[in-house]
C-alpha cells in the first residue's frame, strides 16, 4: 500500500464535499498536515483536526492572500459541482468555477515545493465518444461544465510539456458511496426505495459505469504518489458497462422496495447512451483496479443511508 509520509503537507481543494471528505479522512491516516479548501460546509469531526481555508477560487485576491505564505507537497483539485446548465442560462459561471478557479490555484501556489497536483476530470469530456473511452479519443465536449474540464485537462498537460509541472488529470466515471449529495442519481434512487415510494427515471437503457468511493481515492493516492502518473490523463472506473435499469433493480432487491416511473424523466440531450472506461492505462502506470464489486458497494451504500433514517 503507497502511504505519504508523516511529514508531507496536503492540500485538498474541494475537501468538504463527497469526495473530499473521503480522500482526507485518507489522508489523515499518513500525516497531520492536511489542508482544505471549502465554502463553510460541514466542519464537523474530522474538519476539527485540520485546517479548513473556508474561500471561494474564483476570489483570486484571498486566495493569494491566504495560499502565498504556504507551501504542499500534494494538491488534489476537487473543486467545483457537477452542473449541466447550459452557455446562454449561466453556463460561463460552471466554467468560470472549474477552469478560472484552476488558474486561480495554479496562480497562487508555491510550485517550487509542489511534488504532485492531481486535477480531477470527468467522463463528460469524452461527450458521445464510441464505448469503451480510451484517453487517447479526442474530448467532444457537450456542456459548458465538460468545455470547462477539457479546458484544464488541457492545461495541465501543456504545463507538464512545456515547465515540467507535476500534473496528472484523473478522469472519473461514476463515482458512488455513503456520502453522496442527496441530489446525485444513486442517493436519489437509493432514498425513493427504501421509503417504498414512487420516483421518477429515464427508461434506464443508457450503459454506465460505477466505481465504489474507496476504489477512487486509492486511484488519487497512487496517482499523487507515483512520478510514472505525471503528465497522463488517466481513466478511473470500475471498466464494467451496466444499464441504469439494471442498477436500479438492484437496489430495489438490496431494500425491498420503490416504485421506479420508467420513462418519466427524458433523456439527456446529446447524452451518450454507452458510456464506460478501458482502464487499462490505470492497471499498467498506477498499478490500480478496483476491488470493490458492484454489489458489494451497492450494500454498503445502502446501509449507510438507512442508517440516517433511523
Amino acid at each position: 500500500m503507497i502511504t505519504f509520509k508523516n511529514s508531507d503537507k496536503i492540500l485538498v481543494v474541494g475537501g468538504s464535499g463527497f469526495l473530499g471528505k473521503h480522500l482526507v479522512r485518507r489522508c489523515l491516516r499518513d500525516t497531520r498536515f492536511v489542508s482544505c479548501i471549502g465554502l463553510g460546509r460541514n466542519k464537523k469531526g474530522f474538519f476539527e483536526d485540520i485546517e479548513v481555508i473556508n474561500v471561494d477560487i474564483n476570489n483570486k485576491d484571498v486566495l493569494w492572500a491566504i495560499l502565498n505564505k504556504k507551501s504542499f507537497d500534494y494538491i488534489f483539485n476537487l473543486g467545483g459541482y457537477i452542473d449541466h446548465t447550459n452557455y446562454f442560462n449561466g453556463g460561463r459561471k460552471v466554467i468560470e468555477t472549474h477552469f478560472v478557479g484552476l488558474l486561480n490555484i495554479l496562480d497562487c501556489i508555491d510550485v517550487k515545493s509542489l511534488k504532485s497536483f492531481v486535477q480531477i476530470g470527468s467522463s463528460d469530456e469524452y461527450g458521445n465518444a464510441p464505448s469503451p473511452q480510451r484517453e487517447t479519443m479526442r474530448e467532444n465536449s457537450i456542456s459548458p461544465y465538460s468545455q470547462a474540464k477539457v479546458a484544464s485537462t488541457h492545461l495541465i498537460q501543456m504545463l507538464h510539456r512545456t515547465e515540467g509541472f507535476p500534473g496528472v488529470v484523473l478522469r472519473f466515471f461514476l463515482v458512488y458511496g455513503p456520502g453522496q449529495d442527496n441530489k446525485r442519481f444513486l442517493p436519489q434512487i437509493i432514498n425513493g426505495c427504501l421509503n417504498n415510494i414512487e420516483f421518477k427515471t429515464s427508461e434506464g437503457k443508457q450503459l454506465r459505469d460505477f466505481c465504489y468511493i474507496d476504489d477512487v481515492i486509492e486511484a488519487m493516492i497512487k496517482a499523487a504518489a507515483l512520478p510514472q502518473s505525471k503528465g497522463n490523463v488517466i481513466n478511473i472506473a470500475s471498466g464494467t458497462p451496466v444499464m441504469i435499469k439494471d442498477v436500479i433493480q438492484k437496489v430495489m432487491l438490496f431494500t425491498d422496495g420503490g416504485k421506479p416511473m420508467w420513462g418519466a424523466h427524458p433523456y439527456r440531450v446529446g447524452e451518450n447512451m454507452q458510456l464506460y472506461a478501458d482502464i487499462s492505462l490505470a492497471k499498467n502506470l498506477l498499478h490500480w483496479e478496483p476491488q470493490v464489486s458492484l454489489d458489494v458497494g451497492l450494500k454498503k451504500t445502502i446501509e449507510y443511508y438507512k442508517a440516517l433514517d433511523n
